[in-house]
C-alpha cells in the first residue's frame, strides 16, 4: 500500500469487530473508525475494502485512524460477507476425516454460483494412498478445477499452493478438520489462530473460527477464513439447472436422445453412458443424482402448486 499525502493512506481492511476496523498498509495495522459520511451515503465498509485513511494517534497500539473513503470494489460476497475476493481455496482431507463428496459438490457449485476461479486442495496426503490420489484427480481435475494434495507438517508440498495464492485475496472454506487452522497457520507465518483438537468420536475438528477475518500470507496476498460448514445449502437453486455445474457432462449432454436431457431417468442418455464407460467419475455423478432429488424434493416441499416460480 503507497501513503496518499502526509496524513492519508491507502490500506486494507483484515477486520471489522465492536464498531472498529482494523486496518493494515502493507507494513503495519491501524485500529479505525469509519466517518459518518458511509451512513449518509448508505455505505459500509467490509473486510476486503481497499480504503483512504487517516492517522489520528500514533502512540497508542495499535496506532488510530479514521476511514475516509472506500475504493472501488472489484467483488463483493455474501456469506461471508466480504469484498474483493479472487478467487476460493477449498480445503479437504483426504482422510482422518473421509472426505464428504457431496458436501465438496455443494461447495464446489456454491463457488461457482459465486463466479470465484476455484482451487480444490486436499490435505494430509502422506496419510493417503497412490492410488486413493489418482481417484480423487480423476474425479475433480474433469470439472475444471485447480487440484493440489498437501500436507501442512511438509513445506515442500505448500510450495504450488503458495504460487497460486500469491498476490491475490483468496476465500478458505471447507469443513472442519480438514485442517484449516494448522494451512492458516503455516501460510501467515506465524501462529495466528488456535488449532482446534480432532474428536476422537465423531471424526470433526472444533471450529475455532469465530468471525470473517482477512489474513496476510505475503506482500498484497490475503486469505479470507471462514467459519466451518458441516452442510451447505443450495438455496434458489432449481434441480433443472443443476446439470450446468458439472462442466464434464457438457461434452456428452448434445448426444442425449431427448433436448433437455436432465440425465437422470431418462433413456439413451449419453451422459449416463459416459459414467458406464469411465469417461464420467461415478463420484461426481452419484453426487448429481443425490442433489437433483434434493432440489426436487424441495420444490415439492416449499414450493405450492400455483405459486409462480420466478
Amino acid at each position: 500500500m503507497q501513503e496518499n499525502s502526509s496524513k492519508d493512506r491507502q490500506g486494507k481492511i483484515i477486520k471489522s469487530l465492536a464498531g472498529f476496523y482494523e486496518v493494515h498498509d502493507g507494513s503495519a495495522v491501524y485500529r479505525c473508525r469509519a466517518k459518518g459520511v458511509f451512513r449518509a451515503l448508505g455505505q459500509k465498509p467490509l473486510v476486503g475494502d481497499d480504503v483512504v485513511f487517516d492517522i489520528t494517534d500514533t502512540v497508542s497500539v495499535p496506532p488510530e485512524g479514521n476511514v475516509t473513503r472506500l475504493l472501488p470494489r472489484r467483488s463483493f460476497l455474501v456469506r461471508p460477507n466480504v469484498a474483493n475476493v479472487d478467487q476460493a481455496l477449498l480445503l479437504f482431507a483426504i482422510t482422518h476425516p473421509a472426505p464428504s463428496f457431496n458436501m465438496l459438490d455443494r461447495f464446489l457449485i456454491s463457488v461457482d454460483r459465486r463466479d470465484l476461479p476455484a482451487i480444490l486442495c486436499f490435505n494430509k496426503e502422506d496419510l493417503a494412498s497412490q492410488e486413493e490420489k489418482e481417484a480423487l484427480l480423476s474425479a475433480y481435475e474433469a470439472c475444471g478445477v485447480k487440484v493440489l494434495f498437501i500436507s501442512t507438517y511438509e513445506s515442500d508440498s505448500l510450495e504450488p499452493l503458495k504460487k497460486l495464492l500469491r498476490g491475490k485475496t483468496t476465500v478458505l472454506t471447507g469443513p472442519s478438520g480438514a485442517g484449516k487452522s494448522s494451512l492458516i497457520n503455516r501460510l501467515c507465518g506465524v501462529r495466528r489462530m488456535e488449532t482446534g483438537e480432532l474428536s476422537l468420536k465423531i471424526a470433526r475438528g472444533k471450529n475455532t473460527t469465530r468471525h470473517v477475518e482477512l489474513l496476510a500470507a505475503g506482500s498484497d496476498t490475503y486469505l479470507v477464513d471462514t467459519p466451518g460448514f458441516t452442510s451447505l445449502d443450495l438455496a434458489g437453486m432449481e434441480a433443472d439447472d443443476l446439470a450446468e455445474y458439472y462442466a464434464e457432462f457438457q461434452p456428452y449432454a448434445g448426444d442425449c436422445r431427448f433436448d433437455g436431457c436432465r440425465h437422470f431417468r431418462e433413456p439413451d442418455c449419453a451422459v449416463k453412458a459416459a459414467v458406464e464407460s469411465g469417461g464420467i467419475s461415478r463420484i461426481r455423478y452419484t453426487n448429481y443424482t443425490e442433489l437433483y432429488l434434493e432440489l426436487k424434493d424441495r420444490k415439492k416441499i416449499y414450493r405450492p402448486k400455483d405459486q409462480r416460480i420466478t
